[in-house]
Order: C-alpha cells, then sequence, then structure tokens
C-alpha cells in the first residue's frame, strides 16, 4: 500500500513537472511568434507611413508665400498661364499680376515694389542696375495687324514707316480700297511699342497716331472693328479677330523669329533686385523647366 502510495504521488508530481515545463515552452514560443508579428507590423506601418509621405510630397507641396507680378501687359498672359499651373503645384502659394507696362515693371523691379517686373523690351542703359536681374522667360514678335476685310497681305517695312508717319494716309496706295488708314500705336513705356519703333527706326515724336492704344487688348479690338485700321500687337496675342501681314515677304510666326527673319521680335523678361526669395527663385525655375517651356511653346516662342 505505502509502495502504491509512493508510485502515485510520484507519478503526480511528474505530471505536474511536465505541465510546468509544456506550459514554460508554449509561453516562450508565443512570446517570439508575438515578437515576430509585431515587428512585421512596424515595418509594415513604417513602409506605408513612408509611401504615404512620399506620395504627399509628390502631390502637395511645403512651398508657401506671396508674388506680385508688374509690368508688361504683352507677357502679362503667360505669365498667368505660368502663374495657374504653378499655383496648382503648389496650393500654399498666392501670385498677383497686374499690367501698366514694360516700363512700369522695369521700376517695379528697381524700386522693389514688386517681387518681379515683366517687360517685353530690353534694359536702358540708364535702368541697367547691378542688383538688377533679367530673366528671359520667352521670345516673341511683334505682328503688324490689319482687319480682315482688309486686301491687302504684305507691307513693306518703308511703306509701314511712312503710314506712322502719315506720309502714306490712303489704304489705295498700297493697293487697297480707297479708305483713309487709321493708324494705331501703344502708349508711352510700352515695351511692344519700344520694339515696334526701334525695328522700323521711328523715333517718337515722328510717330502720328490716331488712336493711342493703352494695352494689347485695345489695339486688337480697334483692328478688329474697323476695316481701316492698323496696328501692331504680340504675336502670341493673334487670334482671327485680325490678320497679320507679312513684312517684306516675311510672315511673322515663331521659327521666323527664332531664326531671326522676321526683325521685328524682342524677348520676354522677368525682372528681380537682389536675393530672391525661396517662392519667387521656384516659380522662375519652374518657367524655365520643361514644363513651364512646354506652357510657354504654345503661344510664345521658348527659349529652352
Amino acid at each position: 500500500m505505502k509502495k502504491l502510495q509512493k508510485s502515485f504521488i510520484l507519478m503526480f508530481t511528474l505530471i505536474i513537472a511536465a505541465s510546468l515545463i509544456f506550459a514554460a515552452c508554449n509561453s516562450q514560443n508565443s512570446k517570439d511568434n508575438g515578437s515576430g508579428t509585431t515587428a512585421s507590423d512596424n515595418i509594415g506601418t513604417d513602409s506605408a507611413t513612408s509611401t504615404g509621405t512620399g506620395a504627399n510630397t509628390g502631390t502637395k507641396s511645403s512651398l508657401k508665400g506671396n508674388i506680385l507680378i508688374a509690368g508688361s501687359t504683352s507677357v502679362e498672359p503667360i505669365a498667368r498661364e505660368l502663374a495657374e499651373a504653378f499655383m496648382d503645384k503648389n496650393p500654399d502659394v498666392q501670385i498677383d499680376i497686374q499690367g501698366g507696362g514694360s516700363t512700369a515693371g522695369v521700376q517695379a523691379a528697381i524700386e522693389k515694389t514688386a517681387d518681379i517686373g515683366n517687360s517685353s523690351r530690353n534694359l536702358k542703359e540708364e535702368e541697367k542696375s547691378a542688383d538688377l536681374t533679367q530673366t528671359t522667360i520667352a521670345l516673341d514678335g511683334v505682328a503688324v495687324v490689319i482687319n480682315p476685310a482688309n486686301t491687302v497681305t504684305d507691307l513693306k517695312k518703308e511703306d509701314i514707316v511712312k503710314i506712322y508717319k502719315k506720309e502714306i494716309t490712303n489704304w489705295k496706295e498700297l493697293g487697297g480700297t480707297d479708305k483713309e488708314i487709321v493708324v494705331i500705336s501703344r502708349e508711352a513705356g510700352s515695351g511692344t511699342k519700344d520694339c515696334f519703333d526701334s525695328a522700323l527706326g521711328l523715333k517718337e515724336e515722328e510717330v502720328k497716331a490716331d488712336i493711342i492704344a493703352n494695352g494689347t487688348g485695345v489695339v486688337q479690338a480697334n483692328v478688329s472693328s474697323n476695316e481701316a485700321a492698323i496696328g501692331y500687337m504680340s504675336l502670341g496675342s493673334v487670334d482671327e479677330t485680325v490678320k497679320k501681314v507679312t513684312v517684306d515677304g516675311v510672315e511673322a510666326n515663331a521659327e521666323n523669329v527664332k531664326n531671326g527673319t522676321y526683325s521685328i521680335s524682342r524677348p520676354f523678361l522677368m525682372l528681380t533686385n537682389g536675393q530672391m526669395k525661396d517662392v519667387v527663385k521656384a516659380f522662375i525655375d519652374f518657367i524655365l523647366s520643361d514644363e513651364g517651356q512646354d506652357i510657354v511653346s504654345k503661344e510664345f516662342i521658348p527659349v529652352k
């Protein structure tokens, strides 16, 4: 009986010991498996976070700030298109654009009343400053335009000069209908006027205009509504409401401006003074990028 009790106690002890060992092993395995699972989850979370951060970086820029641009009415339309594209990529950036003409744009840059001054002409000697940086963003031709109903298709440079001096006053002198020519020019300070006058050798006091147009749109509106009118405007702004004439047989188009055969042309400049704000530099870098120049090429002549 005592032997049976001892055997029973021994067996019971062994069973308890085995149970404890088994439980300990399971506990260790559970810890090991738990650690592995947790590490895997962390890696997954880190990976997802990294991917998410990368996606956010790609879709939402951290760039912030305001940019004020002023100046040339010829540069203004393409500047607006570029600004819209840049703001789409950088929603915390606000770009405001004002007109005023090239001279106003140059002065705004010199006096730092704007972050960027737009000009559709080269700087004059007295405007050049060590701190003033000019960036050419596009090239443009200045087209001589008449009403679509006018039958004249080509003008010589010398004839255009005579028209603007009022030495030729009727379209019949140039093969057109018997109508008095209505001469439209631009306001003082216009980069388009500066380019036109310089290319034709016209002096300010020689120009005898019937209408002084304060902007590209005003030229276009007057020419499109008057069969006898003649004016000049940015090549990139010409549409079906007006008709380009060839000058000395050369058409005003991007290819001829690039190769120099169409001589009434000019650069589109963005002027900055001193060290640029980060947001301004980023905008100009965008304009000169492939994406920016693709936008330019839709209406004007890219520089890259």
